[in-house]
């Protein structure tokens, strides 16, 4: 069986409970990251072929572990190209350029504005062509999110169709070629979910906020493992910006139990399949609804959302033109929740036509409708922990228990911690023992060399001191 590498803080397969996860950091600062891991594991999951975490760990010096172990390596990424994550660039970039594997990158995004300009110059362009030759290297071509990535990789002097070519992101394709949005009457009685994000400009989040007070009933789903730890175990509060958001667990979508934070996606799926309407300054808050089959209404802020709303033609409304008078009930009534089904099928059938340019095994080999998949069967046996409530409205024996479990956790990570320690010191004592026994041989044969050396000199020395008298001799 191939064991192919894949950059994740976990698997699906993983049942990481809440504590855990906390503690971990096993969704790299946000859970919107399982979404389109999730649809990767799905579809590349096949009888011969098993998909390892790399727990986001990244470190050159494993390219020959990573060599010695593993048959590929898959690298999806969000928006990688980006000043803050420059450094990541360039490490990825001299490990792939040491690994002899395969190296996929299924899905990576420029942070741009959101009126990007094709040619525009960043400060991570040097880093994002390193990377890019790194990965061109080892695979036949990368997949990037959207036109305005690909515009950007092409302004670098890649061509697209040839090293680049869009296929959205995979979260989208996490449940097969079709998709299908249900139909659902939506009133100020109904059962909605909201996503947002504090990055959001004001206008978005007081638009949010305000279009909250219009439903009665609904679910608020932050993303940040910050939050995680707010929902979990009551705090901390975030650092106070003064945002219409929640950044207090004495907020009103925590004290009024609206709060729900999914720590896996089929519960996620299950939350989303019982709300009429899900919208947000969220992506991947959006993106989970739609594969959900829920109607959603996205509101990208930049150019990083912007393209993977254009390519997957998701429902939306701008948010540059969202206004103090923009209405939540007319962005309904103008809305067209099923325009991301009318694509579906062609960016599915493109996404694994790129696969299959980068000869990589899939789910979907022999048909595209399978009945079932490798990884359906597997994640029928994983005991899937549910979503996380707000604590403070948590009976004050499941607080505790939080604070245990979260403890319990806390202690095994240090644990590792500490053992990976001791194991790096018994090595580096390892090494140095074998440094010492190297050095005192190389002693030895220099001191035996040096009395080799000195019995030839001397040797050599008498046998010229011979020589010579024999010559004073004879001239005698």
């Amino acid at each position: 069986m191939k064991k192919i590498l894949m950059r994740s803080g976990m698997s699906p397969l993983n049942n990481f409970d809440p504590a855990h996860i906390a503690s971990t950091n096993s969704i790299g600062g946000n859970v919107g990251n399982l979404v389109y891991a999730y649809g990767i594991y799905r579809t590349l999951t096949t009888e011969d072929v098993m998909i390892v975490p790399d727990y986001y760990r990244l470190n050159p010096k494993d390219a020959d572990m990573i060599n010695a172990n593993y048959d590929g390596y898959i690298i999806p990424l969000a928006d990688a190209f980006r000043p803050d994550f420059i450094g990541h660039l360039e490490r990825y970039a001299e490990l792939i350029n040491k690994l002899t594997i395969p190296v996929y990158v299924i899905g990576v995004g420029a942070r741009t504005p959101f009126d990007a300009q094709k040619g525009a110059k960043y400060e991570f362009d040097d880093a994002t062509k390193k990377f890019v030759k790194a990965v061109l290297n080892k695979s036949a071509m990368i997949g990037v999110r959207g036109q305005i990535t690909s515009d950007y990789l092409t302004g670098l002097g890649f061509q697209e169709g040839v090293d680049h070519m869009p296929i959205g992101c995979p979260s989208m394709y996490s449940f097969g070629r079709d998709l299908k949005i249900r139909d659902t009457n939506i009133t100020k009685d109904s059962l909605v979910s909201i996503n947002n994000s504090r990055l959001s400009p004001d206008n978005v989040l007081n638009f949010i906020d305000r279009s909250r007070h219009e439903f009665g009933n609904y679910y608020y789903i932050p993303q940040w493992l910050k939050e995680l730890k707010m929902t979990y175990l009551g705090g901390p509060d975030l650092p106070s910006q003064n945002k219409v958001y929640p950044e207090s667990v004495l907020d009103e979508y925590y004290t009024g139990d609206h709060v729900r934070y999914p720590v896996n996606i089929p519960t996620w799926m299950e939350l989303l399949q019982e709300v009429d309407l899900s919208f947000g300054a969220r992506l991947h808050g959006n993106i989970a609804a739609t594969i959900a089959g829920t109607p959603s209404i996205i509101l990208p802020k930049d150019g990083r959302m912007r393209e993977l709303t254009d390519y997957h033609q998701l429902n939306n409304y701008w948010g540059p033109d969202i206004t103090e008078d923009t209405n939540i009930w007319d962005i309904i009534e103008q809305s067209d929740f099923h325009k991301p089904e009318k694509v579906a099928n062609e960016n599915f059938d493109r996404f694994i036509g790129f696969l299959n340019k980068n000869n990589l095994d899939h789910a979907y080999k022999e048909t595209m409708y399978p009945k079932t998949t490798p990884f359906d069967e597997k994640i029928k046996n994983v005991d899937i922990p549910g979503v996380v409530t707000p604590y403070v409205t948590a009976p004050i024996d499941e607080q505790v228990r939080r604070w245990q479990a979260f403890n319990d956790a806390e202690n095994a990570r240090t644990e590792r911690r500490v053992k990976r320690e001791m194991a790096a010191k018994k090595n580096d004592a390892a090494k140095i023992a074998a440094y010492k026994q190297e050095i005192e041989r190389l002693n030895k044969k220099v001191k035996f060399q040096e009395n080799t050396l000195n019995r030839k000199a001397v040797k050599a020395t008498l046998g010229l001191a011979d020589k010579v008298a024999k010559l004073r001799g004879n001239k005698k």
